[in-house]
């Protein structure tokens, strides 16, 4: 039988001391850490930016099928993602958590390994946060800092028509990884002896359950010198992101259906779902890709990537927002990605 420590055998302070132990800082900027009322940061100069998400067990992520180490590594990632949109560079992270008892101190161990192998492969520090007691379920919350050089952080709201609308990667996986697994469970429900059979869809779950953030695509910005004119990543659905931009930018837009980058393996899978996988890309959310906008004469520039895909341009408001299909008719863009409050 696997070990079960129960919290309340630490403390609240011995819990932290336990989840901190290995806490390794890696940014001169760190001046103090976990230990105190709160931590110290220096920037040198640099605009410092800032970020935070929450992530509620049965709103945003089911531990029926997933992983405590890959939730603690989404729970950064999904704060960084945000500190990238803005053209930034992230240098600290605060996390905060409550749990209730049905938690061991095994599961959180295994959560905090998530945790910190992101901040690893990231540069970041995690420099402090809070725990406490929840009556049901489990509760996450980050916050990100980065910096960014001064004025170069990268709005929603600076977008201008005629700028060519790009997205990084593809669209979709994570969505379909989610129709999967819900699949599996409620099979798993109705017959408790069989056995899952996710199809060997390795990438779809990894975009669901253990997705990266796009820091190659801000590296390759300030290798080729290219500004985007407005940015924000993927985290609700292209048609509800790209329709912030708009909105927030006083533009229309045209977005071409067969320009929406999409994986052969979304694609196939959203088929044997009975699903139009324009729809998946367009609306499905936790993508946390990059979706920005650039000036015309910048097109040359994002070509050099294979990461990138030019999936329209801007418009005069009074043009609307529309998507140019496949069979050449235009369709209203109307946003119906996630949405946290939809019951």
């Amino acid at each position: 039988m696997a070990e079960r420590t129960e919290i309340e055998e630490l403390g609240e302070f011995g819990l932290i001391d336990y989840l901190t132990r290995n806490i390794t800082l890696q940014n001169a900027g760190t001046l103090l850490g976990v230990g105190d009322d709160a931590a110290v940061i220096d920037h040198f100069g640099r605009q410092t930016v800032l970020t935070t998400d929450l992530l509620i067990e049965g709103v945003h992520f089911d531990l029926a099928y997933t992983p405590l180490k890959h939730l603690g590594y989404k729970s950064v990632v999904v704060n960084l993602s945000d500190v990238y949109a803005m053209n930034a560079r992230p240098s600290q992270f605060l996390l905060s958590i409550a749990f209730s008892n049905r938690f061991p101190l095994e599961a959180l161990h295994e959560f905090y390994e998530g945790v910190y192998h992101a901040c690893e492969n990231y540069q970041t520090d995690l420099i402090g946060g809070d725990t406490s007691s929840s009556r049901k379920g489990l509760i996450i919350s980050g916050t990100a800092v980065g910096e960014v050089a001064p004025d170069r952080f990268i709005r929603r709201s600076t977008a201008r028509p005629g700028d060519l609308i790009c997205v990084s990667g593809d669209l979709g996986a994570a969505y379909l990884g989610l129709q999967l697994l819900e699949r599996e469970k409620k099979i798993h429900q109705e017959h408790p002896g069989v056995q899952p059979d996710l199809e060997n869809q390795t990438y779809l779950l990894q975009r669901l359950l253990r997705p990266e953030a796009r820091r190659d695509i801000i590296a390759f910005f300030e290798e080729q010198e290219l500004v985007p004119t407005a940015m924000q990543d993927v985290s609700d659905g292209l048609s509800s992101d790209l329709l912030h931009i708009c909105r927030q930018s006083n533009v229309g837009c045209l977005l071409y259906e067969e320009k929406i980058p999409i994986h052969d393996q979304s694609r196939n899978m959203a088929l044997k779902f009975g699903l139009d996988p324009t729809a998946c890309a367009l609306h499905g959310g936790e993508d946390y890709e990059l979706l920005f906008t650039i000036r015309q004469e910048d097109h040359e520039k994002v070509t050099l990537s294979e990461q990138i895909s030019v999936v329209g341009y801007l418009t005069e408001p009074a043009e609307g927002t529309y998507l140019y299909s496949k069979g050449g008719k235009k369709h209203a863009l109307t946003a119906q990605g996630w949405n946290a409050f939809r019951s």
